[in-house]
């Protein structure tokens, strides 16, 4: 049995006026409006999204 980790993801600012890599990260990993939050699988490359729009993310 196998129990994946998951992370929440809120964006707390607007990705208007970002570069359009940091919003298309924004639209990759599901999040579409401010307060919104997804529930995604704890992996390197979702961690590496985290970090790359950090300023525009938290985690909950």
């Amino acid at each position: 049995m196998t129990t994946t980790t998951t992370v929440k993801v809120k964006l707390v600012r607007s990705p208007i006026g970002c570069k359009v890599s940091h919003r298309a990260t924004v639209r990759g990993l599901g999040l579409r409006k401010v307060n919104s939050v997804r529930e995604l699988q704890d992996t390197p490359a979702v961690r590496g999204m985290i970090n790359k729009i950090s300023y525009l993310v938290t985690v909950l």
